[in-house]
Parts: structure tokens; C-alpha cells; sequence
């Protein structure tokens, strides 16, 4: 039973999409169990440059069914955007299927995610503002509207009346903005069940089914492990759990009847983030806007840049000992290409003291300074190396030493955005 779970090291960003389309390939059950649309996957791939919110990347493969989980918050908007961006390209989509009980980010999350982050002002978390952290908390406060909830229309109405009576207190007293129409919101839940209805089904058998068959199953997150709501850098986390953990949780699946076989890190040769938050290694001079500049680090959710910084061995550490990586997928290691010296950080200084775990607590790592080992860079493009063995030494140098740090072997290693542009050090099927 060919369990793999995919998930991100860092603080998201790491590039996801390219490895799971690449995984993808050989699955036939590809699942996104976490997040909504917050995240972003890009993928190229023949068909052309993809930005996937919430599609997951298998998508392309003909063969795959895609699975959106019920751990999952799904905005109908963007997901119908998306649908009609991969049919265009000439995508079938018909073995798509959306739990039923995935909850719907709706229009007065969105609303709410703005407002409440304009009110923090300087002390804004940094959202995407789409909704997906209000969707959540409805879910946890049984406010929440699910997809399934699509499919009883009648029903709906009285749902939707109750929730609103909630809601239109808190943006006319609170924030001073118009009431929303309950017949508007009515009619455009209607309108997303007719559009979603050939998708929306009990997805809860279908991992299971294809698992007794022997068939391989891909288990995808979004973001990243150091943005979990429990384990993160809380407060500047998202909603879910991106987490191994929150797989089995997010689709439904018994860890007891189905073991994994194949946990995949996805974590960059450096470090990037978006948003608040405390970030050790982060680069502030011309070679912080280097790496943006070279790695075309901004956001494919937001379009913002993202912070830069040098690759932190502890807070990835600290990842592999809540997720239990198999191996990980260096990414983004080409984009290091031109720089005269690498730096990794393999500790913390914090009043005088050297700290070698991750703190718990977002205002000691915000009082944390990285203790750096600086390595030669190799000055060389890469992008066209497909084995290990044929990078120059001290590229070879960096990933070992990486190796060593995290105490996890780069099975997988990217050397460019291309699908091509990759070096397979151990098969992981």
C-alpha cells in the first residue's frame, strides 16, 4: 500500500507544485488535505505555467483522481477559476472530487479577513486576506457552511440566516460597513452548487479503495510545517495543519490501518518567508534582493515579496522531529548559482547562550541570532546537471552538508523551474 505524504519544511514556498507534478506522474490518487486558497503551487509543466490554489497538481495526469479534502477550506470562486483555466488547455477534469465535507470559505470571510487585518495595523499577522483563517474559526465554532451543504439548497436558506444574524452585527458595530444581502449570498450559493455539483462527492472511500488495490497515493499539504497552527511560530501561523499529521486527519484516513510508506520534505537551499513573523536568517543587503531577484521570490497567491534569508538548519531540525521526513526535495538550489559564499545557520545565540533547538515561543525567536558556517559557492550555472555527481564540488559540498545538519538525505534535488531541470538521487516509489 504506496503511501506518500508530501509536505513543506520551511514556511511554504518551497515549490511544492514542480515536485508533486513530478510525483504525480506515478500516482494514481493525488489529495490535498490542508489550507485553502492561501496557497500557491506553480507548475510547469508541456501544457503551460500553471498557479494552483487549490487543484491539486496531479491534475494533468489523466490517470489520477485529484482530491480536494475535507480538511481543506474551499473558496468556489477561485476553484471554479481554476477549473476553467486547466480545461482551457484542454485538461480533463472530470475525475475531480470535492468532500462534501470541505467548508466553504463564503463572502463574509473575506470581508472579515480584511477588515480584521487592516484593524491590527502594524501588528497585522500577514494574510492573504481571503478568508481561509475566518473560514477555520467558523468551522471550529459550528458556524461553518460545508460543500456538501451545496447540495441541499432548501435547507441552505435558514443556515445561511442564522449565520448572518452573527455576522452583520460584527461588520455594521464593529467595523462600520454595510450589512450583507442574505438573498444575494443565497443565490450565489446556489449558483456554485450547480456549477460544483459534478464534483462534490463522499471522498472518504476512495483513498482506502485505492490503497487495498495496491495503487499509489500522494498526499499533499500547503505551506509549510513552521506555519502550523499547534507547532508554527504562533502567532504568525495559518489556520490548519500542514503537518503529516494533519493528513490522515484532513482525508480521513486510519494511520492504524494505513502506515505511511514515504514522507517527502519540500525545503529550499535557502530560506524564504511571507508575512509577520519572526525569521532568524533573514538577509536585509544586496544579496537578500539578490536571491529574490535570481529565485523570482514572490508570491503566487499575493504577488508580495517574500523575505530571503540563508538556510536554517535549526528550524529545519525542528520540522523533521514533528513531520518524521523520509528524505527530502532541495529546491531552488540553482538560484545560489552566481554567489561567492553560502551560509547555513546551525545554531542560535540569545543573551550570550547557544541554542541549538527551535524555540517554542515567536518572541524568543524573535530575540535569536544565527550562528552562520560559511561555505564557498560554486559560481557556475547548474540547471543543466542531471546527476549528483556531475554539480561542481562545492554545490556537492552544501547539499552534504545539509545532509548532515538535518540528518535527512536529498533524495530529490532541483536545479532549475523545469520539469526537466531535476536530479533524482534515490527513486522514492
Amino acid at each position: 500500500m504506496p503511501l506518500i505524504i508530501v509536505v513543506g519544511v520551511q514556511w511554504g514556498d518551497e515549490g511544492k507544485g514542480k515536485v508533486i507534478d513530478l510525483l504525480a506522474e506515478n500516482a494514481k490518487v493525488v489529495a490535498r488535505f490542508s489550507g485553502g486558497a492561501n496557497a500557491g503551487h506553480t507548475v510547469c509543466n508541456p501544457h503551460g505555467k500553471f498557479k494552483l490554489h487549490l487543484v491539486p497538481s496531479g491534475i494533468f495526469y489523466p490517470h489520477a483522481t485529484c482530491i480536494i479534502g475535507n480538511g481543506v477550506v474551499v473558496s468556489p470562486t477561485i476553484l471554479l477559476e481554476e477549473i476553467d483555466q486547466v480545461r482551457a488547455k484542454g485538461i480533463d477534469c472530470s475525475k475531480l472530487k470535492i468532500s462534501t465535507r470541505a467548508h466553504l470559505v463564503m463572502p463574509y470571510h473575506v470581508l472579515l479577513d480584511q477588515l480584521e487585518e487592516e484593524s491590527r495595523g502594524s501588528k497585522a499577522i500577514g494574510t492573504t486576506r481571503n478568508g481561509v483563517g475566518p473560514a477555520y474559526m467558523d468551522k471550529a465554532a459550528r458556524l461553518g457552511i460545508r460543500v456538501g451543504d451545496l447540495l441541499q439548497i432548501n435547507e441552505l436558506l435558514d443556515r445561511l440566516r442564522f449565520v448572518l444574524e452573527q455576522k452583520n452585527p460584527i461588520l455594521t458595530k464593529v467595523y462600520g460597513t454595510p450589512p450583507l444581502s442574505l438573498n444575494e449570498i443565497y443565490e450565489q450559493c446556489c449558483w456554485f452548487g450547480e456549477k460544483l455539483a459534478p464534483f462534490i462527492a463522499d471522498t472518504t472511500p476512495l483513498i482506502p479503495g485505492a490503497l487495498e488495490k495496491g495503487e499509489i497515493v500522494l498526499m499533499e499539504g500547503a505551506q509549510g510545517a513552521l506555519l502550523d497552527i499547534d507547532f508554527g511560530t504562533y502567532p504568525y501561523v495559518t489556520s490548519s495543519s500542514p503537518v503529516v499529521a494533519g493528513a490522515f486527519v484532513g482525508l480521513g484516513l486510519s494511520p492504524a490501518r494505513y502506515p505511511i510508506d514515504y514522507v517527502l520534505g519540500i525545503l529550499k537551499a535557502y530560506t524564504t518567508r511571507v508575512g509577520s513573523g519572526p525569521m532568524p536568517t533573514e538577509i536585509h543587503d544586496e544579496t537578500g534582493r539578490l536571491i529574490r531577484e535570481q529565485g523570482n521570490e514572490y508570491g503566487s497567491t499575493t504577488g508580495r515579496p517574500r523575505r530571503c534569508g540563508w538556510f536554517d538548519a535549526v528550524a529545519v531540525r525542528f520540522s523533521h522531529a514533528i513531520n518524521g521526513f523520509s528524505g527530502f526535495a532541495l529546491t531552488r538550489l540553482d538560484v545560489l548559482d552566481t554567489l561567492s559564499e553560502v551560509k547555513i545557520c546551525t545554531a542560535y545565540k540569545i543573551d550570550g547562550d547557544t541554542l541549538h533547538d527551535f524555540p517554542s515561543s515567536a518572541a524568543l525567536l524573535e530575540k535569536c541570532t544565527p550562528v552562520y558556517e560559511v561555505m564557498p559557492g560554486w559560481q557556475t550555472p547548474i540547471s543543466h546537471v542531471r546527476r549528483f555527481t556531475d554539480l561542481p564540488k562545492a554545490a556537492q559540498a552544501y547539499v552534504t552538508r545539509l545532509e548532515e545538519l538535518t540528518s535527512c538525505p536529498m533524495d530529490i534535488i532541483s536545479v532549475g523551474p523545469e520539469r526537466e531541470e531535476t536530479i533524482t538521487v534515490r527513486s522514492i516509489f
